[in-house]
């Protein structure tokens, strides 16, 4: 008899093959049998009519501090994912020397809007080297599994002090004490290394990551060890600018090491046609023997602005200034009277003195659209925040606050920054079926204040399998492989994504019609109270981890079957 059997599902396996009726059969901590006639189970789960898969992988996240709090990793962990990556961007929590945890703590804080307050209770600093952060999470109990990679900005502010913090440059020495120190974190099990090269990513004091300017002599160091330790995954957050320069040593890393080097592929406003160039240089580098990925997004990567968000189109109007630091409820009470909204639209900042991504936040209403309930994250044009002023006879501004006033002032503005410079998600689109681009991007645990992408795993299946009405939709097989058995092969784990007797049983199974993503909401469960932009998703009947249920309909059992993922993982025999 076995431990669990789902009984009667429709299986959508992970290969890409096209589903099946069949019964999977679970003991311990792997799948057994899968097809007709499997057997009896201790206990079982009627998934007729429901769908079967694997659990999701997700392979860019930033849960390098809520891992140590949150056995959960939510919102993650209500999406169906099972194993995530985190460290990413070259920020995290490790390598670290006494004094210098506020060091990190203002740089994820500055990076990825994640509460420093919350970062500062909530951790409990039980480590200095990267092996020993792995030793201390791995004690954690979790629901579900996390694979680590080793953050650039740590490592270098580690090995230089304060010139590493300053984007000095490396001496030979400190770059081969860096290397070392990698080399390390991956014979211990981290799964790769990651750096951040764009200017966007800034501590909270408002200087550039560690590693962001570091020359072609560094990265190229750094990355040598991970050949040298024979796995791993060289992540990368670039601006690719100069761009031939960027992908020319990314290139040669991957050529040198046969270990794959991963960069953000990105529709960008500025460029809308940028991303067919990265295609075309990634498919040239296959041709040499290269392992160039580019990790793409499956939504506009977008800020989703109210009252209570990091920053809205009003978050420099004078008028607005008595009211940004109140409580939120005192602070929606009092934007909810007249003579305030009037106050606040009369004091708006001059847009010509504005540059960059806050002159697109303050006025960049043509690209504005309401989020709604459901939330629409494929908008068309008619639907801006520009139109509907121009259809009303009101101002872009004041289509805004309303918006962001609708729900009792928990209303959301959506400014899709990067993938809709098309108005549509057609360039998305290709970029997810290019055949070396890999699903990521979720962002899962950061930018606490702005974005909430964490439901991406399950937007792949509302969005682009059922309900996509703007373009053609994506088959389920494909999708399923994408986030399964495609990102796991990505960081070696070659045990998992696959429904297939001797793989682990990490499972989803789902009302597929039922599945639904709640509008965000703003919600105060970080450590000290922070706050944190997290969504509800319904249609997830059972997650399964290592043959474990861990949430049945969007309740924790728990069952706490998650652990760390140290270094590759062999298929089974």
């Amino acid at each position: 008899m076995h431990d669990l059997v789902i009984r009667g599902g429709t299986v959508v396996d992970g290969t890409g093959s096209e589903k099946r009726v069949a019964d999977v059969a679970i003991d311990g901590d792997r799948i057994t049998a899968v097809g007709d006639n499997v057997g009896e189970g201790r206990r079982e789960i009627d998934a007729k009519g429901l769908l079967v898969t694997p659990g999701w992988v997700d392979i860019h996240t930033h849960y390098d501090g809520q891992v140590t709090w949150d056995p959960y990793l939510t919102p993650s962990g209500w999406n169906g994912v099972t194993t995530v990556v985190m460290g990413n961007c070259g920020v995290g929590f490790a390598p670290v020397k006494p004094g210098q945890e506020q060091f990190l703590i203002q740089l994820m804080e500055g990076v990825e809007d994640i509460p420093g307050t919350a970062l500062s209770e909530g951790i409990d600093w039980q480590w200095e080297s990267f092996p020993e952060y792995m030793d201390a999470i791995e004690k954690m109990p979790r629901a579900i599994d996390i694979g680590t990679q080793v953050p650039h900005g740590a490592i270098r502010a580690y090995v230089m002090g304060e010139r590493g913090a300053k984007n000095e440059k490396a001496e030979p020495a400190e770059v081969a004490e860096m290397a070392e120190l990698v080399k390390q974190a991956l014979d211990a099990g981290a799964l790769g290394f990651s750096t951040s090269r764009t200017i966007l990513h800034r501590a909270a004091d408002g200087e550039l990551v560690p590693g962001t300017t570091a020359d072609r002599e560094e990265v190229l160091g750094i990355g040598r060890a991970i050949g040298e330790a024979g796995h791993g995954v060289f992540e990368v957050a670039s601006d690719l600018a100069p761009e031939g320069e960027e992908l020319a040593w990314m290139s040669q890393l991957g050529k040198e090491t046969g270990l794959p080097v991963s960069f953000a592929c990105l529709q960008s406003p500025l460029d809308p046609d940028q991303w067919r160039r990265l295609l075309e240089a990634c498919e040239k580098d296959a041709a040499e023997g290269g392992h160039l990925t580019p990790q793409v997004a499956q939504r506009p990567a977008g800020l989703l602005m109210g009252f209570e968000s990091t920053f809205h189109p009003f978050s420099l109007n004078e008028g607005y200034q008595p009211y940004a630091n109140m409580p939120a409820a005192q602070r929606r009470a009092e934007l909810s009277k007249p003579q305030v909204r009037a106050s606040i639209l009369a004091t708006g900042p001059d847009p010509a003195s504005l540059e960059g991504v806050v002159a697109l936040i303050i006025g960049a209403f043509h690209m504005m659209f309401p989020l709604g309930d459901p939330p629409d994250y494929e908008p068309g044009p008619e639907k801006s925040l520009a139109a509907i002023a121009e259809r009303e006879g009101r101002t872009p501004q004041e289509v805004a606050y309303d918006i962001m006033m609708e729900d009792d002032g928990r209303g959301f503005v959506y400014l899709p920054l990067l993938g809709y410079a098309n108005g549509d998600l057609e360039a998305l689109r290709e970029m997810m079926m290019h055949p070396q681009s890999m699903f990521s991007l979720s962002d899962g645990g950061a930018h606490c204040g702005l974005i909430c992408d964490a439901s991406i795993p399950t937007y792949l299946l509302t969005h682009w399998v059922r309900d996509r009405e703007r373009g053609p939709r994506i088959p389920l097989e494909q999708i399923v492989e994408r986030q399964t058995r495609r990102t796991a092969r990505f960081y070696g784990m070659h045990d998992r994504g696959v429904i297939a007797p001797g793989m682990k049983a990490d499972l989803n199974v789902i009302d597929f019609e039922g599945l639904h993503i709640h509008s965000p909401e703003m919600v105060n469960d970080l450590p000290a109270n922070g706050r944190r932009l997290v969504q509800q998703i319904d249609g997830y009947r059972y997650t399964i981890c290592s043959g474990a249920i861990t949430l049945q309909d969007g309740a924790p059992t728990g069952e706490m079957p998650g652990k760390l993922i140290r270094g590759p993982q062999p298929a089974p025999a």
